[in-house]
C-alpha cells in the first residue's frame, strides 16, 4: 500500500500531468463550441438579418432556438457518456454539431435558419455538461472548480479572439467560392469541430486507468482521490432522486441567472456596438466592431482565471459565485446610465467579468453534492435549467428592443436576474447537503462533514 508522503509528492505531479494532457484539447474544443454557437452574433448585423429579413426579435429566436434543441436532449446525452464512454460520446457531439454548424451557411430563410439552429442544439446537446462530468473523473473536489474555470474560460475566451476572428472572415471572405461574407464565415467556423471530433478518438482517454501517460502509482493516487470525495456510489442513487430534488432545481435557476445575461450580451453586442454609430455619430468597420465586441470578453478571460484561483485559495465557492453575480449586475446598470461608447463598454467589460467568472464556479458548487450517476443527472440538469436562459436571453432582449426601441429594458432585465444568482448563491453557502428528505430516500448522496462547500 503505497505511504501517505509518496501519495502527498505525488500529487501535484499528477495534477499537472493531467492539466497539461487534457486541458488544451478540451479548451479548444469549447472555443470552437461557443464560436458556431454564438457566430450568428456577427453575421446578423454584417448581412445575415438583411439578406433573411430578420427583426430584432427574429434574430432573438433564431439565437436562443439552438437551446431549445440543446435542452432536449442534455440530460439524455449526458446519462449516456456516463454509460458508454467520453471518448467516442464527446467524438460524436463534435462531428455532428460541426456538419450542422457548416450547413448553417447556406440557409435561404428565416425558418431554414430556425430548423438549422435548433439541430445544432440538438447536435451539441450534453457538451457541456458532459465535459464538466468528465472533469470529475480527473480532479478531487478541491480542485474541480478551478479545473472547470479553466474549460469554461472559453467563453470569454472564444469573444476575445472569435469575435475579430469571425470579422476579419466576414470582411475578407466576401465573395469567395460565390458566397456573401457571412456566409464564408459561418462555413469556416464549422469546419474545426469535425476535425477535433475525430482527434477525440485518438486523444482522450475516458478514464485514469486508460491514460497511457499516467504511471501505475499515479493513477493509483488520482483514483483513490476521487474516489474519497464521492464516496461509494449506493444502489438507491437515482436519476430520479436528481430530478425531483428542489435543492437542484435551484442550483440550476442560480445558473439561469448567469446564462441568461451572458447569452443576451454575447448575441447582441455586436449590434449594440454597431449601434454606436447612429447614436454618438462615430464610424467603425466591420473589423474594428469585432475588435470592440472583444474587449469585455479579454478582461472577463483574466479575471475570471483570476478568481477561480482566489475561490481555490480560500478553499470556497458559492460567496465567490454571489460575488461574480453582483459585480455583472453593477456593470449592466453602470452600461445603461452612462452615456458615452466607452462607458457603455466599461460596464460591460465589468458585466462580463462577473458572468463569466461566475459560470463555471457554479458547477463547482454542484459537484460537491453530486456523484456518480447522480452527477450525470445533476450537471445535466443544473445545465438544462440554465440554458433556458440561452433561449430566453436573446429572444427577450430582441422582442424588448422592438417594443421599446431601446436596449435598457433588456439591460435591467439582465441585471435584475443575475442579482437574484447573487442572493440563490448566498443561500448554497449555507447549505451542508442536499436535504434530508433526499438522504433518507437514498436519492442523493450527502456530504459526510459538515465541511465548507468549495
Amino acid at each position: 500500500m503505497m505511504s501517505l508522503s509518496t501519495a502527498a509528492a505525488l500529487r501535484p505531479v499528477v495534477r499537472r500531468k493531467v492539466l497539461v494532457r487534457l486541458m488544451p484539447f478540451l479548451l479548444l474544443c469549447y472555443f470552437v463550441n461557443y464560436l458556431d454557437r454564438s457566430n450568428i452574433g456577427i453575421a446578423g448585423p454584417n448581412g445575415m438579418n438583411d439578406a433573411l429579413g430578420l427583426t430584432a426579435t427574429m434574430f432573438g429566436i433564431a439565437s436562443g432556438i439552438f437551446f431549445i434543441g440543446y435542452i432536449l436532449l442534455e440530460v439524455p446525452s449526458n446519462l449516456a457518456l456516463h454509460k458508454f464512454g467520453a471518448r467516442v460520446w464527446i467524438a460524436r457531439i463534435l462531428i455532428t454539431w460541426g456538419i450542422v454548424a457548416a450547413l448553417t451557411a447556406f440557409v435561404q430563410n428565416a425558418t431554414m435558419l430556425y430548423c438549422l439552429r435548433f439541430l445544432l442544439g440538438v447536435a451539441e446537446a450534453g457538451f457541456t455538461p458532459g465535459i464538466l462530468l468528465y472533469l470529475t473523473y480527473w480532479f478531487a473536489q478541491r480542485d474541480r472548480a478551478q479545473a472547470f474555470a479553466l474549460f469554461l474560460v472559453g467563453i470569454p475566451l472564444s469573444s476575445t479572439i472569435g469575435s475579430p476572428l469571425a470579422s476579419w472572415l466576414v470582411q475578407s471572405g466576401e465573395g469567395l467560392f460565390g458566397l456573401e461574407g457571412w456566409r464564408f464565415m459561418i462555413l469556416v467556423t464549422g469546419v474545426p469541430a469535425m476535425l477535433l471530433g475525430v482527434a477525440c478518438l485518438f486523444l482522450l482517454p475516458d478514464r485514469p486507468a486508460n491514460a497511457r501517460w499516467l504511471t501505475a502509482a499515479e493513477r493509483e493516487v488520482l483514483e483513490a482521490d476521487v474516489a474519497a470525495d464521492a464516496g461509494e456510489e449506493k444502489s438507491g442513487h437515482s436519476v430520479r432522486g436528481v430530478l425531483g430534488n428542489r435543492k437542484v432545481w435551484l442550483l440550476g435557476l442560480g445558473y439561469f441567472g448567469l446564462v441568461y445575461g451572458l447569452y443576451a450580451i454575447s448575441f447582441f453586442l455586436p449590434t449594440i456596438i454597431d449601434g454606436f454609430q447612429n447614436r454618438f455619430d462615430v464610424e467603425y468597420s466591420i473589423f474594428e466592431v469585432g475588435l470592440l465586441t472583444a474587449v469585455p470578453y479579454g478582461c472577463a478571460v483574466v479575471f475570471t482565471l483570476f478568481w477561480a484561483w482566489h475561490s481555490r485559495a480560500k478553499d470556497e465557492v458559492p460567496l465567490h459565485v454571489a460575488g461574480s453575480a453582483l459585480l455583472g449586475t453593477v456593470g449592466i446598470l453602470l452600461a445603461i446610465w452612462v452615456d458615452s461608447p466607452y462607458g457603455i463598454l466599461v460596464g460591460v467589460a465589468i458585466a462580463a467579468m462577473g458572468l463569466c467568472s461566475g459560470i463555471p464556479l457554479c458547477f463547482g458548487m454542484s459537484t460537491k453534492f453530486l456523484a456518480g450517476t447522480a452527477a450525470a443527472a445533476g450537471l445535466a440538469l443544473v445545465n438544462t435549467v440554465g440554458n433556458l436562459g440561452g433561449f430566453a436571453g436573446p429572444y427577450l432582449f430582441g422582442w424588448v428592443k422592438d417594443l421599446t426601441g431601446s436596449d435598457d429594458m433588456g439591460l435591467y432585465l439582465i441585471a435584475g436576474l443575475s442579482a437574484m444568482s447573487a442572493v440563490i448563491a448566498w443561500v448554497v453557502s449555507r447549505w451542508r447537503s442536499l436535504g434530508d428528505a433526499a438522504a433518507e430516500s437514498g436519492s442523493l448522496p450527502t456530504a459526510p462533514t459538515p465541511v465548507q462547500v468549495h
